[in-house]
Parts: C-alpha cells; structure tokens; sequence
C-alpha cells in the first residue's frame, strides 16, 4: 500500500463500538466468542468433510470449500480484535493496524461476493447444461475463476484502501464502530471526501450490484430450464439444489448493500453496527449451516465421515 499522507498526524484511531453498553460488554464478549467459536468449527467442519468425502469433489463443493475458507479468514481479521475490546478498557488501534485490517476486510470481502457469484454460474451449468457439465467446469475453469476472484477482489481492496489511507487525519480519532470501515473511517479525514467517497461508492457498485445482476441472470436461465422438466419430482430436486445458494445469496448481498449502497447518512447509527454484525458475525455463520442442513449430499457426506471413525474404533 502506499504511504500514508504526510498531513497525517493522527497516530491511533479510538474504536468506540459498543462502549455505550458498559457493563453488557461482558456478556457481549460471551455471545460473540461462542459465535466465533462455532463460526471456526462450522467451516472447519465444511473443509473437512469435503476434503474427506471423494462425493463432493466436484466444482461446486470445490468452490464451498474456499468459501468456507474466505469466511473463516475473515472473521479473524475483525473477531479477535473485537473480543480484547470489549474486555479492555482502552480500545485503540494503530492507524497503520487500522488501514491493514481495512485492507484485509475489504480483500475477504470482495472476495467472497465474487465466489458466490462463481457459484451461481456453476449452478447455471448444472442444470441449463447437464449433459456438458463436467467438459465446461473443469479443474482448469474452477481454479481460473477461484484465481481470479481473489486476484481481483483484494485489488480492488487495495484501491478502496490507498484512496482513504492517502487522506489526511488530524483529529479527531474516534471511530464510531466495533472496526476499522470505509465509512466510519473515512468521516475522520479533515479533507473533502466527496470525490474518493464517489469512487468507493462506484467500487461497491462493482463489486456488490453486477455479481449480483450476474447471478440473477443465471436463475432467470435456472428456473426457465427446471420448469421445462416435465416430472414433480425433478422440479423439486433441481430447485433444492438451488435454495442454499439463494439464501446465501440475498443474505449476504442484502446486508451488504444495506451498508455500502444507501445513500451517505448525516450522521452514524446503531443500526449500523447491527447490520454489520449481521454480514461480519452472521452470514459467515450462516453459509456452512445452511449448506450442511439444507444440502442432502453434504448432510449424507457428514454422516460418512463420522461414522468412519467410530467403525474403525470398534474393529
């Protein structure tokens, strides 16, 4: 990243979050590790099952697996933190811990609107083009699109990072939030931000709205081609397998543009940090459940792998 600006004089940024609750903290500090704790057991329990599990190794589940991953990684970079804050009675960040956790959120972020987008396609051809399914989602176009989602998702990081990091801070260095986001952030800046704050606005346009107009499109082809089949049966099964997705999809892609999408508020809210905890503590929890519960291969797979070491334990 670049430099920061030589204007800058503020040296730590103060991450007021939850400060107002006082003594609720505590038992914040309680939810939210048993939240981060199961967050980390779900998705490990993903990766493990479909790396053990020779029926899911297929493009779809591929592409869970690095979603499950990119999840993971993602609430590291903001949970953590979290939880000493809301123990401490000192809540400060560095300004250059804050611009690499800004970074990180941001990669991880991005990332995973892409992968979920990479994902409805897979869907697409599942099911609008079953009979060449394996010819067109081969392992070279599965790693071809996970590559670029992540190539291009902390590129764009990158820019959103440098554009708010290259302002100048005087003062004051209170960031109404629980961590270090483009907007609480970005209203420090003792600058105009009219200008950046239209380029990350066009970003979020990017990588929120055509992802998913992309996969949009993609079920519009879905749901023509499920209700061409002529059996009940094949309808339900073809629109089960679509329904994890969806939900995945409208959650994430709903809070997301809560956030980053409505127009700049004069002033910050609570609901603010609900929603955040929503897309930073929620969806991330969400996607391993919903795929394990709703998903009858997965919940089949699961059964599998941890009956294996139970028979082996008796023999």
């Amino acid at each position: 990243m670049k430099g920061f600006n030589r204007t800058t004089v503020v040296s730590q940024f103060i991450l007021v979050g939850f400060s107002s609750l006082g003594e609720l903290q505590l038992l914040l500090f309680v939810i939210f590790l048993l939240l981060y704790l199961t967050i980390l057991v779900a998705n490990a329990t993903i990766m493990t099952v479909i790396c053990l599990s020779r029926t899911l190794h297929t493009p779809m589940y591929g592409f869970l697996f690095i979603l499950s991953f990119s999840e993971s990684s993602y609430t590291f970079v903001i949970i953590p933190q979290l939880l000493v804050h809301l123990l401490s009675a000192t809540k400060t960040i560095s300004f250059t811990a804050c611009a690499t956790q800004l970074f990180f959120f941001l990669g991880f972020a991005c990332t995973n609107c892409f992968l979920i987008a990479v994902m409805g396609y897979d869907r697409y051809v599942a099911i609008c083009h079953p009979l060449r399914y394996t010819l067109i989602m081969n392992k070279r176009l599965g790693l071809g699109l996970v590559s670029l989602s992540g190539v291009t998702g902390f590129f764009i990081a990158l820019v959103a990072t440098n554009l708010i990091c290259d302002m100048p801070f005087c003062g004051p260095n209170m960031v109404n939030h629980y961590f270090c986001d483009m907007a609480p952030v970005i209203k420090l800046a003792c600058t105009d931000t009219h200008v950046k704050e239209l380029a990350l606005f066009s970003l979020s346009i990017l990588v929120i709205m055509m992802p998913f107009l992309l996969i949009l499109i993609s079920y519009g082809f879905i749901v023509n081609t499920i209700l061409k089949i002529p059996s009940t049966e094949g309808k339900r099964k073809s629109f089960a397998t679509c329904a994890s997705h969806l939900t995945v999809v409208f959650v994430h892609y709903g809070c997301a543009s809560i956030i980053y999408l409505r127009p700049k508020p004069k002033s910050a809210s609570d609901k603010d940090q609900l929603v955040a905890v929503t897309y930073t503590v929620v969806t991330p929890l969400l996607n391993p459940l919903v795929y394990s519960l709703r998903n009858q291969e997965v919940k089949t797979a699961l059964k599998r792998v941890v009956r294996v070491p139970v028979v082996t334990k008796l023999i």
